[in-house]
């Protein structure tokens, strides 16, 4: 039993690379879909956030916070993986900034609802996982978008949360989508629904 937790250990650390890089490289691949600007200050609507959700539902919070982790620092190192091809630390002076540097921590408040939802026998776990995706959406995403938009975009709190409304839409759709494909894929790997009690 003792001789075999190193291995097992061993194991478990290349497939958790290997989930963060994929999942990593599909928010990447989501967001070169056009993006659709709107408000004031013309931050786009994008398939980001679609990818955060699914990455958080699927990986759980230490996994998909990293594999998110990961897309965003490529993306401020340079890589032109953000809205619109952009990419490098001029995104932090963008007014879509806040939402940006979000995406992370959603993914960790996406992913520790998730695994508490499916360590438990739940029925209609599609809808609970879109509560998760929702949670993390409009409980971390949101705010910070609204005070990025107050900083770097000049706008009252007033303003930046009636910019920040015209995402609510769009937001609910894509967490309504992550959380059903998050469903087919637990079901078809269902070792990752299992979630590692190590977190990875």
């Amino acid at each position: 039993m003792t001789a075999s937790t190193p291995t097992a250990a061993g194991a478990t650390l290349p497939r958790t690379l290997s989930l963060v890089v994929v999942f990593a490289a599909l928010i990447a691949a989501l967001t070169m879909a056009p993006a659709i600007p709107v408000g004031p200050l013309g931050v786009p609507i994008t398939l980001q956030t679609l990818g955060v959700a699914l990455t958080a539902l699927v990986l759980g919070a230490k996994r998909g916070g990293l594999a998110v982790l990961l897309y965003v620092v490529l993306g401020l190192a340079g890589l032109p993986i953000f809205a619109r091809f952009s990419g490098g630390l001029g995104a932090l002076a963008a007014p879509s900034a806040g939402y940006l540097l979000a995406f992370p921590v959603a993914a960790l408040v996406t992913g520790a609802l998730a695994t508490l939802v499916l360590r438990r026998s739940l029925r209609a776990k599609g809808l609970w996982l879109f509560g998760c995706a929702l949670a993390g959406s409009f409980l971390v995403t949101h705010p910070a978008g609204i005070l990025g938009m107050m900083i770097n975009g000049h706008l009252s709190l007033q303003a930046a949360f009636l910019a920040d409304l015209a995402y609510w839409p769009g937001d609910l759709v894509k967490s309504a989508l992550a959380a059903a494909l998050a469903v087919g894929i637990l079901k078809a790997f269902p070792a990752l629904a299992a979630r590692n009690p190590s977190g990875l």
